[in-house]
């Protein structure tokens, strides 16, 4: 028997031919590429969180409810009264789920979006068996709304996805124009908000559920500050949110993140400072990276800040010789051409960055 043979006769011919997300090893590194929070929760909160999770019972499954995180999530983080939240593992589980609950089987499934976005909506209609359509965003990075209503009309999608702000670039998108996209969705496509980064944007759609029988929003508390439980939540009709319910896996929250995200969520004004030093940090790192000869700085609403330099990769790689972590995105799409995405850090964190990248283009 042939393991090449055996391979292409059982996996689907986009899975080989894709690739597997890769995750560059971050050890050593002042790490600005994944956006997270870089501060941690103060000593008596980290004590008092370490017996909270010593008392969790890893020899039981999770209560399959999660009654009590929920009511914690709808009772701090804006959730409209009337609406309940659905839990996953990270955003990225939450994507997939609502893929696999609208990859029709007898027609043809399409999930849309504007493109630079978020990596995983693509990947996720990919292994959902959707097709996907990215519609190009404008070269100063804003929606193209003709487009998306022009693709909405002609592919009918049953997902359109919206990141606010959006990933890779940073900036919110026109609020009337989501709007205009939402309404020309109807009753034949759902369009889901993604508010990864509402921390840093402090707007929201999620207080509109009401006025839209199909807006999703979605959000996780990684970018808060607690990236490593990976919990994500969304909230929408709750007739709607019953049916993606019927995919989630019964116990996809395991009790340690669990309990950790319910002491956080009591102590959420700790990571709602956390959260205003960065905002903080952000103003000023936008101001000293526009200050850089050569350096073009777009917009942000985000934790990250997207700029635009002369050599892209030889930029990235003299950062990474001095073990500075950014994220190279100048390759992902021809409106990011030379584009580099810097995670905002502490002072001191953000200071090394900037001497690191004066540097690189001085040379």
């Amino acid at each position: 028997m042939s393991l090449d043979s055996l391979i292409a006769n059982t996996i689907r011919d986009d899975v080989r031919k894709d690739h597997i997300y890769h995750v560059p090893d971050a050890s050593g590194f002042v790490k600005l590429d994944a956006m997270e929070n870089p501060y941690e929760l103060p000593e008596h909160l980290h004590r008092e969180l370490s017996r909270r999770l010593a008392d969790a019972a890893l020899n039981r499954y999770p209560v399959a409810s999660y009654a009590t995180l929920k009511q914690r999530i709808r009772a701090r983080l804006g959730v409209p009264a009337g609406y309940d939240v659905m839990l996953g593992n990270g955003s990225d589980e939450l994507i997939a789920i609502m893929a696999q609950a609208c990859a029709h089987q007898d027609r043809r499934a399409v999930m849309l979006a504007p493109v630079p976005a978020f990596v995983m909506f693509q990947r996720s209609a990919m292994t959902a068996g959707m097709d996907f359509v990215g519609v190009p965003l404008k070269d100063d990075l804003t929606l193209d709304l003709p487009a998306m209503l022009a693709a909405i009309a002609q592919h009918k999608p049953s997902l359109v996805f919206l990141a606010y702000p959006n990933n890779p670039t940073g900036n919110l998108f026109n609020a009337g124009e989501m709007v205009q996209i939402i309404q020309a969705l109807g009753d034949t496509g759902l369009c889901v908000v993604d508010e990864a980064y509402e921390p840093f944007a402090q707007q929201s759609f999620m207080g509109r559920l009401p006025e839209f029988p199909n807006l999703i929003v979605m959000r996780t508390l990684s970018k808060l500050g607690l990236a490593g439980i990976r919990l994500g939540y969304m909230s929408c009709a709750p007739a709607l949110l019953e049916q993606f319910d019927k995919i989630r896996p019964p116990y996809n929250v395991n009790v340690l993140s669990q309990a950790a995200a319910e002491f956080c969520l009591d102590h959420i004004e700790v990571l709602n400072e956390q959260a205003a030093l960065l905002r903080v940090e952000r103003s000023k790192l936008l101001q000293a990276l526009a200050e850089l000869p050569g350096v073009k700085v777009f917009p942000s609403a985000a934790n990250f800040i997207l700029i635009r330099v002369p050599n892209a990769d030889d930029a990235h790689a003299k950062l990474l010789s001095r073990k500075v972590l950014i994220k190279n995105v100048g390759r992902m799409h021809h409106v990011l051409a030379n584009c580099l995405r810097i995670t905002v850090s502490t002072p001191e964190e953000n200071a090394i960055m900037l001497d690191g990248l004066k540097a690189a283009l001085a040379v």
